[in-house]
């Protein structure tokens, strides 16, 4: 049972997903400690250090235990975390416990979980972003034909499809998708590089064989599943990889809420809402509401992640020389706290686009009122064609626009702009062919071809490039 006595972080409680809160729990970081540890010593006893295979085989049998209240106890004594863990995990292995943390300092284990922790989050990140993909191409798909309004300055504009105005959506997420693809490929090991980034404590050790010091090095990035560690350091890695790190989970809250942006106004336009469960609550005092609220809480999700984006770059920015430690308290907050919430932002995004609910009749509606406007071009030039003057009979559309336009606007009617070209002599044309133009799908250009060539040649590729991410179970999309 939670308890109710203390805060409780919403991210944790409300909004992030089991595999991204297990990601940065105690128990991940610090059995990943105790395998940095095994990783260290086991270099060390192959590169004919004092260190033995049963120190090592004792290691390996405590991987995963992690004494917390004997930690405390140590931490409470010792006032340093990594000492106290130590001390602790060594009472379980006693002995291992004079080997543990052989020539290493606290980053050892601090940064390299940290790099570890970072890249597994941006697999999650980047399996979601897959995930919310395939449902908005199969969206795209099923509306590619269907005509709506377009929207510049949220004025109407030219029409789009309900489906081509969805791949705007997915090329930005592909865009995220390939930041997040190059930064973990990006991701190195801080390594075995010692206090001030010199490696001269496993220089000592290894009684000056620079040989086996790199070795070292490059056996703990293969056991930890890295095939590079950063070339040069002070006692940490650069802070910039924080930086980089949640600039482009920045850039994936950026999409999100444009996204979600997008549908809170159509949602208020009545043409594509988000889902809306059956007993679901839309307002406490407005019984008819149906508000957009899992895309408002992506908006605000995201603008949190934006501006916790800002957190590592000013840490960053203000290391001294080879160690400070006031990055320390900045980013074990902010560095958690951006991924568990762009984990939550794409639960609700992958939430919202498994059941958009799309209504063609409004969006006929609308597109109807205004088509008689974005015909007027193309009526104009039949009439030209039958002998018009095209500069009068522009400045008369204009004339008729207008009208038009104020009896919509200043008397509520219905858009009577046809009629009024229709009962116009000087243009020479029937109702029957004028109304030829009124044709939605005329007016959409390359919006079906388009959908269609973007789906087979960006979405596919990277659709079957992942596709055994896709196979797996759907975490629950009920949020």
């Amino acid at each position: 049972m939670e308890r109710t006595d203390i805060y409780q972080s919403p991210l944790s409680s409300r909004y992030a997903s089991p595999e991204m809160l297990y990601l940065f729990s105690p128990d991940k970081k610090f059995t990943t400690w105790h395998k940095l540890w095994i990783a260290l010593a086991r270099g060390e006893m192959e590169l004919g250090l004092p260190v033995t295979r049963e120190q090592v085989e004792e290691l390996e049998a405590h991987a995963d235990e992690v004494d917390y209240a004997l930690a405390a106890q140590w931490e409470k004594k010792l006032r340093h975390d990594v000492m106290a863990h130590i001390h602790a995990w060594g009472e379980h292995c006693p002995k291992a416990m004079p080997i543990i943390h052989l020539g290493a300092t606290s980053c050892y284990v601090g940064d390299n979980t940290d790099i570890i922790l970072m890249r597994e989050g941006l697999c999650l990140v980047r399996d979601k972003l897959v995930k919310i993909l395939k449902y908005l191409a199969n969206f795209a798909d099923k509306y590619k034909d269907l005509p709506t309004l377009g929207y510049t300055h949220f004025q109407s504009a030219q029409m789009v499809t309900v489906g081509k105005r969805a791949t705007l959506w997915m090329n930005e997420l592909l865009m995220d998708l390939d930041e997040v693809e190059f930064r973990i490929s990006r991701m190195a090991l801080l390594g075995s590089k010692g206090t001030t980034g010199t490696q001269a404590s496993f220089l000592e050790l290894f009684d000056g064989d620079h040989a086996k010091v790199k070795a070292l090095e490059d056996k703990i990035a293969t056991e930890m599943g890295f095939n590079k560690v950063v070339p040069v350091s002070g006692q940490t890695y650069s802070r910039k990889v924080d930086a980089a790190v949640l600039s482009t989970l920045s850039g994936i809250a950026q999409s999100a809420s444009k996204f979600a942006t997008d549908l809170r106004l159509l949602c208020h336009l009545k043409e594509v809402e988000e889902p809306f469960e059956k007993n679901q609550i839309g307002s406490s005092a407005m019984p008819y509401k149906r508000n957009p609220m899992r895309c408002e809480r992506i908006c605000s999700l995201a603008r949190y992640v934006m501006v916790d984006a800002q957190n590592p770059a000013v840490t960053a920015s203000n290391q001294w020389f080879e160690r400070t430690l006031d990055d320390s308290a900045n980013k074990r907050i902010s560095v958690p706290e951006a991924f568990l919430a762009v984990d939550a932002i794409l639960n609700i995004y992958a939430n919202v686009v498994s059941g958009l609910v799309v209504h063609p009749k409004v969006i006929e509606k609308h597109v109807m009122e205004e088509l008689p406007f974005m015909a007027t071009e193309n009526i104009m030039m039949d009439s030209v064609k039958k002998g018009g003057n095209r500069q009068e009979l522009h400045e008369r559309i204009r004339q008729l626009s207008i009208e038009a336009g104020h009896t919509v606007k200043d008397e509520g009617k219905p858009n009577d702009l046809i009629d009024r070209i229709a009962a116009e002599s000087m243009f020479g044309l029937t109702r029957e062919e004028i109304e030829i133009h009124l044709e939605p799908k005329a007016y959409v250009g390359r919006c079906p071809e388009q959908v269609e060539e973007f789906l087979a040649q960006n979405v596919k590729p990277v659709l079957e490039r992942y596709v055994e991410a896709l196979k797996q179970a759907d975490t629950d999309l009920t949020v």
